[in-house]
């Protein structure tokens, strides 16, 4: 299996990270197999979806919906609502895998691997992508 740790700056912000080209640099001319991508953090996850016609920003609302950030959270170090980040790995998971054919990722015509961060108190976060070769 190869194995590599990538980093990525997502903000102060709520953010939807699409990975899509990174992971397609990853895979490519490796031949058949499995990506699997997976987030060593408490407080971020990895969707598929469709991005730039506006689901990535559906996803937040939903997630800012189902998950306000707010001071009910039991979890209250950081910025208020900081425990919703906690949370939100249940829903959003820290992990994805995606067939990987002949060197192309194979997805679907509008799906996108996205990186999902709710934690505007780290704005550095960890993707490890590993191939396994089939």
């Amino acid at each position: 299996m190869d194995s590599e740790t990538r980093t990525y700056r997502t903000g102060a912000e709520d953010t939807v990270l699409d990975l899509t080209r990174d992971c397609a640099d990853f895979v490519r001319d490796r031949g058949d197999g499995l990506l699997h991508l997976f987030v060593p953090h408490a407080t971020a996850g990895l969707a598929i979806l469709e991005t730039g016609s506006g689901s990535d920003d559906d996803l937040l609302a939903a997630l800012g919906d189902l998950l306000p950030a707010d001071d009910r959270w039991r979890h209250r170090h950081g910025t208020p609502g900081h425990g919703r980040s906690h949370v939100m790995p249940a829903l959003v998971p820290p992990y994805a895998t995606v067939p990987v054919l002949d060197g192309d990722l194979a997805l679907g015509t509008w799906q996108s691997i996205c990186l999902v961060d709710l934690n505007v108190d780290n704005h550095e976060r960890q993707v490890r992508f590993s191939l396994l070769e089939g």
